[in-house]
């Protein structure tokens, strides 16, 4: 092996980016619960930490892995997605411009809503993969960008490069939520993205037993990277190392589970889109995607563990549909090795999500049973 070759994703996820149990010689890395660490007798420290908040080893590990995953100059966790989109924009001082993606996840849509107008902060939604809207929204400087790439759960793809130029060119910061794609398939911070967000309860972790949030950098020198790394500390809004070793036992797998998802992903869109009980798929891997194109170059690998699909009949038959599975749970969240179905007007009324919308996470089942228990719900 080359010492000067980048290693593949696969080879970092799996080996936990070099980590191992030091002390008893482990390929498995072991947890460190400590809170606090010794001084010696002169009161210097006898290791690199000296309290839990921001010393701990075990979430220094996770965040490694996560910066070699992404490509980044640093990273951080947060006990949740949303505690690390809250980091961010709190970074922002009162009076800022913010231009924020239209139509992707609800929680981050609300939250930035009733954060901007307490803080009096001048917040522009716009259909960010529209390129003569988003080129209109940032005539004037925007101080934060803010997209979603593909969206949820409408599955929308934003050119993040343009994106990137057009904020830098007005000396604003570009923000990726990527965490439909992942750091597998998508490393925003390469395409021109200043800071990378995933909600790592999702794929990152895959199996749906830890909450956590990942914020990285491509500069880490930037004055709001260095603001988001002191808040947290200063703040508290840390992640566990419990949670950091299931996080990274979760991520040893990302890529393989990546690639059996999408594939599968890939099959059932296919097949949805010619069924006679649906009326359209909502899938960047298909040619009629309006950026099909564009999410080829931007996703490598795969097109993703999500979709939208819009049943023929309305609310009534969609809901009808997603009680006739009997191997797809109906349950909220996204990114786990058991496929979801989820029916979002449900669970955001008065957003304008269809009535007949459900949302379809896939994940590593066999597509052919996936599929079969998919067609007899939609027939009924």
């Amino acid at each position: 092996m080359r010492d000067d070759k980048p290693l593949d994703p696969a080879t970092i996820a799996a080996r936990a980016a070099g980590a191992v149990d030091g002390e008893h010689g482990g390929v498995v890395p072991g947890v460190q619960p400590a809170t606090t660490f010794r001084r010696d007798e002169s009161y210097a420290l006898m290791s690199g930490g000296s309290y839990g908040r921001d010393h701990n080893a075990t979430v220094l590990q996770a965040e490694e892995v996560l910066r070699q995953l992404e490509g980044a100059a640093e990273t951080r966790l947060f006990p949740s997605g949303m505690a690390a989109v809250a980091a961010l924009f709190r970074t922002l001082p009162d009076g800022a411009r913010v231009v924020m993606q239209s139509g992707i996840y609800w929680g981050v849509t609300a939250w930035v809503r009733e954060f901007c107008a307490r803080r009096n902060i001048r917040l522009e939604e716009v259909d960010a993969a529209d390129p003569l809207a988003i080129r209109k929204a940032l005539v004037e400087k925007a101080d934060l960008v803010w997209i979603e790439v593909p969206s949820n759960p409408w599955l929308r793809v934003s050119d993040i490069g343009a994106i990137a130029k057009l904020t830098h060119d007005r000396g604003g910061l570009l923000a990726v939520d990527g965490t439909a794609a992942t750091p597998v398939l998508t490393r925003v911070l390469e395409l021109g993205a200043d800071i990378s967000m995933h909600s790592g309860t999702k794929a990152i972790n895959g199996h749906s037993d830890v909450l956590a949030g990942v914020l990285s950098c491509r500069d880490a020198g930037t004055v709001t990277w260095r603001a988001i790394c002191a808040d947290r500390q200063a703040a508290g809004a840390i992640l566990g190392p419990f949670e950091a070793w299931l996080l990274m036992r979760g991520m040893r797998t990302l890529p393989l589970r990546m690639e059996r998802m999408c594939r599968s992903a890939q099959v059932l869109a296919e097949e949805l889109a010619a069924h006679e009980c649906v009326e359209r798929v909502l899938y960047p891997g298909l040619p009629d995607h309006p950026s099909h194109g564009l999410a080829a170059a931007q996703m490598k690998g795969g097109f993703g563990y999500l979709m939208s699909v819009l049943v023929k009949g309305g609310a009534e038959e969609a809901l009808a549909v997603a009680g006739r599975m009997r191997l797809i749970h109906r349950a909220t969240s996204l990114g786990g090795v058991e496929s979801l179905v989820e029916h979002r007007a449900t669970i955001e009324p008065h957003t304008g999500i269809p009535g007949n919308l459900l949302r379809l996470s896939v994940g590593i089942e066999d597509a052919g049973d996936l599929m079969a228990d998919l067609d007899q719900a939609l027939r009924g």
